[in-house]
C-alpha cells in the first residue's frame, strides 16, 4: 500500500514540476502581448486632440484611498509642453480645479508618447457619468472635454 501511495506522489511531483516551470512562460507572454479595449473616439480640447484609452473594462479600484480607473490618453496634435496641469475625473460633472490640486489622484504624468492617468472615480460608475478631461494651459486658460462610458464599463 506504501509503495503505491509513493508512486502516485512520485508521478505527481513531476508534472507539479512541469508546471511550475511552464508558468512563467505563459505569464511572459501575456506581458508581452497585453490585450487592451479599443480606444475611444478622438476629441478637440484646445490645441489638442486627445485620444483615451481604457487599460480594462473592470470596475474602478481602491487606489490610495480613493477609487481610480487607469488610462492612457494620446495626444495626436498640440505641444504638450504647453499644459500646466492636466486631470483626469468619472463623474457626473468634471471636478473643479481647486479640489484636483489637493491632492495627486488623477494627475496627467508620462511623456509626448502618451500620458497615463489613474482617473478620480465613484465605487460604481452609473449611465450618467462621464470621463472628463480638464487642463489648464500655462496662460491660465482651462479646457474641459468629456467621453461617454461605454455599456461595458457600467455594472
Amino acid at each position: 500500500m506504501a509503495r503505491i501511495k509513493s508512486n502516485i506522489w512520485n508521478n505527481l511531483k513531476y508534472k507539479l514540476n512541469g508546471l511550475i516551470i511552464i508558468l512563467p512562460f505563459y505569464f511572459l507572454y501575456q506581458s508581452l502581448f497585453p490585450v487592451f479595449p479599443d480606444a475611444w473616439t478622438t476629441k478637440a480640447v484646445g490645441e489638442f486632440q486627445v485620444t483615451p484609452l481604457p487599460y480594462n473594462l473592470e470596475p474602478p479600484y481602491l487606489h490610495h484611498g480613493s477609487y481610480t480607473k487607469d488610462f492612457m490618453l494620446t495626444f495626436s496634435q498640440g505641444n504638450i509642453d504647453h499644459i500646466r496641469q492636466a486631470y483626469l475625473n468619472i463623474g457626473k460633472s468634471s471636478l473643479p480645479l481647486t479640489s484636483l490640486q489637493r491632492g495627486d489622484e488623477g494627475i496627467l504624468h508620462g511623456s509626448k508618447h502618451g500620458q497615463e492617468v489613474h482617473a478620480i472615480s465613484p465605487q460604481t460608475l452609473s449611465s450618467e457619468d462621464k470621463v472628463w478631461l480638464t487642463i489648464e494651459d500655462w496662460k491660465g486658460q482651462v479646457m474641459k472635454t468629456s467621453w461617454e462610458l461605454p455599456k461595458e464599463m457600467l455594472q
